[in-house]
């Protein structure tokens, strides 16, 4: 079972920005598209980007614009750059693998929270 530790939440004002990390306990050039979600208090978890082996992305229209997506095969590792955060961002962002139909458990995400 793949595992998956996020880190490099915080607290950040708005119009701050974090860049999150992904460590992946297998290859990620072998589970090839990565994704991040995140999930808000009393909402669903949403999807955010995702990024091919390769390195083509796409990206939810909530964040297109804001935030970039990147990954290190070589360090089984993702990252998720952040910029021009606000409010609404604040949320418990996971990474996992693309689609949600192919999850087959979620790490412990890392808290985002968007506050002056």
């Amino acid at each position: 079972q793949v595992q998956l530790v996020e880190s490099g939440g915080g607290l950040v004002q708005p119009g701050g920005s974090l860049r999150l990390s992904c460590v992946v306990s297998e290859s990620i050039f072998r589970l090839n598209i990565m994704a991040w979600y995140r999930q808000a208090p009393g909402k669903q978890r949403e999807f955010l980007a995702a990024i091919l082996r390769g390195g083509s992305a796409n990206y939810a229209d909530s964040v297109q614009g804001r935030f970039g997506i990147s990954r290190d095969n070589t360090k089984n590792t993702v990252y998720l750059q952040m910029n021009s955060l606000q409010p609404d961002d604040t949320a418990v962002y996971y990474c996992n693998v693309f689609p949600e139909r192919y999850i087959r458990s979620w790490g412990q995400g890392t808290q985002v929270t968007v506050s002056s």
